[in-house]
């Protein structure tokens, strides 16, 4: 066997390992040499677009900033507020704002994009006639950013649409339907730094390798469980605002009329922790509308879009439940302003139609009695 002593100030520890096993310089060895293909090739074999490519290296820059600038917010100092607001009301952290403008100055430079929509901005940005590019982007640079002081996995979400106008770029170019987008994804920094993106051909899942600073594809494409695990995802502490389907639905998860196992609450509160763990576990995540916030709280451009787009490629559904006088596809609705909200319910089939069920049942109950 290959026997390694490591010893420091701090640590001393002995470790055996078996004949044959790579270690230490030839564990990284055999990480660099690895045949791995890294995204921007990943995104010429598939799309053959090499604007699109050069849009999602600029958005890979950004990432890698972000997770550095994520790793090292104690070391920095950038933990806590940066005592503003943004363009929906939400309070702003310091890393909100070094996220935003990573994402921003990375697109600009990469000189394919006509219209930027950040969470962070009041009003889009609109590139000049003479710089502008095929591409209209929405993102939300720092998703779950209320939990960094306390290291919850955060990360960057983006909508992707190309412009279809003649002329210079304009607010109308991004207020679309959600089926017109291209591509969508989003970056979660957590254990390791994750990029999930789909171009309409399913999903896709890509890690940062730190040895490469590349980010390198790990699989092929991403599905939702059919019978995954038992899981409703959902703030509870809002339970008494919600219809009452809603309540009745997560009731159920928790007291099955089956006589089956309730199903296990995870919450996060990180939209992207808890989508990603739907989209790889199965289950269901849900942000309904309440008595408070009648239209939901997750934005469409940069929240309700990318994730129904990338949940519906995976094999899933995505719907807003009963908002403004029916039940929605979420894809299917057009936004009237950049930070416009909805509410979101998405993850497989078998815990989402249940929902979708109870809003049928209500409305039949409502065409009898007329």
């Amino acid at each position: 066997g290959y026997y390694w002593n490591h010893a420091s100030p701090a640590i001393a520890c002995d470790i055996t390992f078996p004949s044959g096993t790579a270690t230490g310089s030839n564990m990284a060895d055999n990480v660099v040499e690895a045949d791995r293909t890294t995204l921007s090739s990943f995104i010429m074999m598939q799309t053959k677009d090499p604007d699109l490519a050069l849009l999602m290296t600029a958005m890979e820059i950004a990432c890698k900033g972000i997770a550095r600038a994520v790793r090292k917010a104690g070391i920095a100092g950038l933990f806590g507020m940066a005592g503003t607001r943004n363009a929906t009301g939400d309070q702003v952290k310091k890393l909100d704002l070094l996220s935003n403008l990573l994402v921003i100055n990375a697109l600009k430079k990469s000189r394919v994009c006509a219209v930027l929509v950040s969470e962070e901005e009041p009003e889009p940005i609109l590139m000049p006639e003479s710089d502008a590019g095929r591409f209209c982007v929405a993102f939300d640079p720092l998703d779950g950013s209320s939990n960094i002081d306390c290291n919850v996995s955060t990360g960057t979400i983006f909508s992707i649409f190309e412009k279809t106008s003649s002329g210079p770029p304009k607010r109308s170019d991004i207020l679309r339907s959600g089926s017109d987008m291209v591509a969508a994804g989003y970056c979660m920094y957590g254990s390791a730094t994750e990029l999930v993106v789909t171009f309409r051909r399913g999903v896709e899942r890509f890690i940062l390798d730190p040895s490469l600073g590349e980010f390198i594809h790990i699989g092929s494409t991403m599905q939702i469980p059919r019978k995954g695990k038992k899981i409703y995802s959902c703030n509870e502490g809002n339970f008494t605002k919600w219809d009452t389907e809603i309540q009745e639905a997560v009731q159920n998860f928790k007291q099955p009329t089956n006589r089956e196992k309730p199903y296990s609450l995870r919450y996060v509160g990180s939209m992207v922790s808890d989508v990603h763990r739907t989209m790889l576990y199965g289950g269901i995540f849900m942000y309904p509308a309440d008595k408070k916030s009648r239209n939901g709280k997750l934005r469409i451009l940069y929240e309700g879009f990318p994730m129904a787009l990338l949940v519906e490629q995976a094999g899933g559904l995505a719907t807003t439940g009963y908002f403004r006088g029916s039940v929605k596809r979420i894809l299917d609705l057009t936004p009237n302003g950049i930070h416009e909200r909805c509410p979101v319910i998405l993850g497989c089939h078998r815990d989402v139609e249940p929902v979708l069920r109870r809003y049928e049942k209500r409305n039949s109950a409502r065409k009898s009695k007329l």
